[in-house]
């Protein structure tokens, strides 16, 4: 399976979030900031082309968030994660220690990091605090995914 995708999906579901799709070697972004039917129809465009995978970060509420953003970071990650399912597209959930690991930039929290990383993997890209980490998550998507194909034809 994994040697047939070709749409490459991560899902930052944060309030500041994104979604960015890696298609036959193009970046494809959109911040979580409109509506979720937006988002829907995004993702969608994509999905019906077939062959894709998403890595969704897998996220949980973080001490001294207030119950307002919990509340709405909770609510976004299900939404995405019910989207993902509705639209058929298979997925996983992925921690940010285990992708920024393999993507070598622990950011420990801090955007900056993560955001000069994606720069300097994506130079021709436009990279924005809210896009990095979605862009970076669905490099991680491709990355493990052909290792996983390798794997599978050794």
């Amino acid at each position: 399976m994994a040697s047939e995708v070709f749409t490459f999906i991560g899902i930052d579901p944060g309030a500041s979030g994104a979604v960015a799709i890696q298609h036959t070697g193009l970046m494809h972004t959109m911040k979580l900031t409109g509506t979720e039917a937006d988002v829907s129809e995004f993702i969608d465009r994509w999905a019906r082309l077939g062959d894709c995978f998403a890595f969704l970060e897998s996220v949980h509420s973080m001490p001294k968030q207030g119950v307002s953003s919990s509340f709405k970071f909770g609510a976004s990650f299900g939404f995405l994660k019910g989207l993902l399912v509705g639209l058929k597209v298979p997925f996983e959930l992925v921690t940010p220690q285990r992708w920024q690991k393999a993507m070598g930039c622990m950011s420990g929290g801090n955007k900056n990091v993560t955001k000069q990383a994606c720069q300097r993997l994506f130079p021709f890209e436009k990279v924005s605090h809210a896009t990095a980490d979605a862009m970076l998550i669905s490099e991680f998507c491709r990355r493990e995914l052909a290792i996983r194909s390798h794997k599978e034809s050794a």
